[in-house]
């Protein structure tokens, strides 16, 4: 969708004031930059990769080589996002908890939702959104559910100690603003997830902010949770950017918090699907999420974090009763002021561009390019 495609809608309504990452497709090859000011700067010969170049902070403008006002810049923006590991947490919104529950509960058909949807809200709506995760009211909340034989695993991750953590999309797989997203060619029940997704530098330390739509096929993971990475993997299946927001004096994990992000869902028919997920309504916060993540494991490249959605469509699109699923056509913005809009157009996975450009071919043209220097300092025996 690149002809529709515009920068500048894209952008905070305070991008010339404050700091982001990214990275745009040059005619050499990718490169990371750093937006200061308004102004966009080449960063590849301060760092080769985003993930390198997250590792400097702070940056200094001074080091890049300027490429011009950043709402004059006439190079495709690809996903802010390079090495780092894509992980996201599934279920860390109430209402998501029980759109999950009638997944598993209808088997993957989307015609037995209304009617779950309306027996598992009577029963446990109002006391599942007040629980803390990992409480002891949480715990004796598991034992009623379990007795009245309406426990799921969803609700385990949703109320209980631990939360849900999962791989996203191989390095190099996400799509960036502009791009066409993929779903998969033979799901029937699927939609967008909108969210806010955290970057993590190799210490973990969350260093800023971008959005993300971490496309979900309910069919599938519905049918079985182990078809999840069946139903979250696919080609061009997830989609980041426009840029990465850098925390600072005047954005911070609080705005993260705090934000509310839009949703709008554009129809080749016509049809139009507005929707809102409240960061403030999210049952473990975004810190917590990131130290569970790394609670047994290291990312030495950094990761970028999806921190899950409020949002769960439920407004019927086509025959009464099966709620929302994609159509090819469809243009999906997901939006909140101080991150920009990131808009993608849904087409099949098989029809979406092929990735074809994975850690060799990076490194390959990082090479060529002479952008690769030997760091002995970074070299373990």
């Amino acid at each position: 969708m690149s002809g529709e495609f515009s920068l500048l809608d894209a952008l905070p309504a305070d991008w010339r004031t404050g700091l982001f990452l990214g990275r745009v497709q040059t005619s050499a090859g990718p490169s990371p930059i750093l937006v200061s000011g308004g102004i966009a700067y080449d960063m590849s010969g301060v760092a080769p990769t985003l993930s390198q170049l997250v590792e400097k902070l702070p940056l200094s403008a001074d080091a890049g080589v300027s490429l011009g006002a950043l709402e004059a810049l006439d190079l495709p923006l690809l996903s802010p996002v390079d090495l780092q590991c894509v992980k996201a947490c599934g279920v860390t919104f109430a209402l998501s908890a029980i759109e999950r529950v009638i997944e598993e509960r209808a088997r993957g058909d989307a015609s037995a939702a209304a009617d779950i949807r309306g027996r598992l809200e009577e029963r446990v709506g109002g006391s599942i959104r007040a629980v803390v995760p990992g409480s002891p009211e949480a715990a004796a909340l598991k034992a009623a559910l379990i007795e009245d034989g309406l426990w799921s695993q969803y609700l385990e991750v949703a109320i209980g100690p631990d939360a849900e953590v999962f791989t996203k999309a191989p390095v190099l797989a996400t799509v960036g603003a502009g791009a066409d997203i993929g779903i998969r060619s033979d799901s029937t029940w699927n939609n967008p997830e909108p969210e806010i997704v955290l970057i993590a530098d190799a210490a973990g330390n969350a260093i800023g902010a971008t959005l993300g739509n971490d496309v979900n096929l309910r069919d599938f993971e519905g049918r079985s949770a182990l078809l999840l990475g069946k139903a979250k993997d696919n080609n061009a299946s997830c989609s980041l950017g426009p840029l990465i927001r850098l925390f600072d004096g005047d954005f911070t994990i609080d705005d993260v918090r705090a934000a509310e992000v839009e949703l709008t869902i554009d129809g080749p028919e016509g049809y139009r699907l507005e929707g809102t997920s409240s960061m403030n309504q999210i049952s473990r916060d975004p810190l917590e999420l990131v130290r569970q993540t790394l609670s047994e494991h290291q990312y030495p490249d950094g990761f970028a974090l999806f921190l899950g959605t409020l949002f769960a469509p439920v407004q019927d699109r086509d025959d009464p009763g099966r709620g929302f699923t994609h159509k090819v056509g469809d243009v999906v913005a997901i939006s909140t002021p101080r991150l920009g809009k990131l808009t993608n157009r849904v087409v099949t996975s098989k029809d979406a561009a092929p990735w074809t450009v994975g850690i060799t071919a990076l490194m390959t043209n990082l090479a060529q390019r002479g952008l690769l220097t030997t760091a002995p300092e970074a070299v373990s025996a």
